[in-house]
């Protein structure tokens, strides 16, 4: 149980120094590789992170004492980093989406499958300690039959016209931007809570900004810089800033669900409530630490994070006794912890406590039969 696993991080955008941070609190995962473009900047990332390997992304795939790979690319490098790592022999973590297309995500977990290797997809939201009491709860029948979900996910990092970042182009992001980005988190929790399959959709997107300016120096995503006016150059937005969703599900219930990153103030407030026959519950992650619990005939309730008031699959995800919080940084170190325990395991659970590949490829579909029903302004089934 004492053997270290060495990994590397490929990508030192928003995401991938996460999860460096996240992996050196674990026991015996030591991260010993970074890849880059290229190697002049694999080589001033590695020196500035403290990562005492550089690589470009084919020297990291020979070097065979690297047995994981966190994929934290831009989106249209997700499917072949990931099947070259994969056919390389590592075990792979691959931030959402898997890939862009769902032809690229079943090839995907095919291959992963016949190889036999561990795979996880980064949906860390779903492991805030109050995410897992909740589908604890609904499993030990708290919540009762799921009457409805009503959820958002609201950002404000492109509410002005000159705010940037890749994901605003379809051909490194995809067709899809607000979903695919935020509501993927929000629709992958949906159902893992809820134990329910989103069986329908109707959808409704609109494109707050129809131009916006790109900046012609670089600039990091969240950093609240700003440049000059002579700095950017206008184009074209084709891409979701906000989209609403009605959903079905296969218990005959109904849903619905809002994204948007268009919303002033709303730094990054994912909101779930799930209404049912016995409770509701209502989750915030801007107040990740409480989970309101609402009664029809007796008093509402604030369950606030404590292990000891946790069932106990929920409290295996809080590392500190009540009243230390612990956010968003926590997820991921909580994901990783499962998926390490496969690797060391050297066997991917038929029942995984974590996010696969597999999960990634189910919010692929979702998200392509969301934007179909947006073009075609009807409900699509899923």
């Amino acid at each position: 149980m004492s053997q270290t696993i060495n990994a590397a991080i490929v990508g030192t955008g928003f995401i991938g120094p996460a999860h460096l941070e996240a992996l050196r609190r674990l026991p015996n995962v030591t991260v010993t590789g970074l890849v880059e473009v290229n190697q002049e900047i694999a080589d001033q990332k590695a020196a500035e992170l403290g990562i005492p390997n550089a690589y470009t992304f084919e020297n990291m795939l020979k070097d065979e004492s690297i047995q994981v790979v966190h994929i934290c690319t831009p989106n249209f490098l997700h499917f072949p980093q990931t099947k070259a790592a994969l056919l390389a022999g590592k075990h792979v973590i691959c931030e959402k989406p898997l890939a862009v297309s769902t032809a690229e995500a079943e090839e995907l977990v095919k291959i992963a499958k016949d190889l036999g290797l561990i795979n996880a997809v980064h949906f860390n939201l779903r492991y805030y300690p109050m995410v897992r009491q909740m589908r604890t709860m609904r499993q030990k029948g708290e919540l009762g039959e799921v009457y409805a979900v009503m959820g958002s996910y609201l950002q404000d990092w492109l509410f002005h016209k000159t705010d940037y970042n890749w994901r605003l182009e379809p051909d490194q992001s995809g067709d899809s931007r607000a979903i695919a980005d935020i509501g993927s988190h929000l629709l992958d929790m949906t159902e893992y809570v809820t134990g329910l399959k989103v069986t329908a959709v109707m959808a409704n997107f609109s494109t707050v900004h129809k131009t916006r300016l790109k900046p012609l120096k670089a600039i990091e995503t969240f950093s609240g810089k700003a440049l000059d006016p002579s700095d950017y150059k206008e184009y074209p937005v084709n891409s979701e800033d906000y989209a609403t969703v009605l959903l079905r599900f296969n218990n005959g219930n109904t849903g619905s669900i809002t994204v948007s990153q268009v919303n002033a103030g709303r730094k990054n407030r994912l909101n779930i409530e799930i209404a049912g026959s016995k409770s509701n519950f209502e989750f915030n992650t801007e107040r990740p630490n409480e989970l309101w619990i609402g009664k029809r005939d007796s008093s509402n309730s604030v369950l606030m994070k404590d292990p000891g008031l946790f069932h106990p699959e929920a409290a295996a995800l809080v590392s500190f006794p009540g009243g230390h919080n612990e956010g968003f940084p926590d997820t991921s170190k909580q994901l990783f912890k499962e998926v390490y325990e496969a690797v060391r395991a050297g066997k991917q659970p038929e029942d995984a406590p974590y996010p696969t590949f597999e999960s990634g490829l189910r919010e692929l579909i979702i998200g392509d039969r969301i934007v179909e029903s947006n073009k075609k302004q009807s409900w699509v089934e899923v």
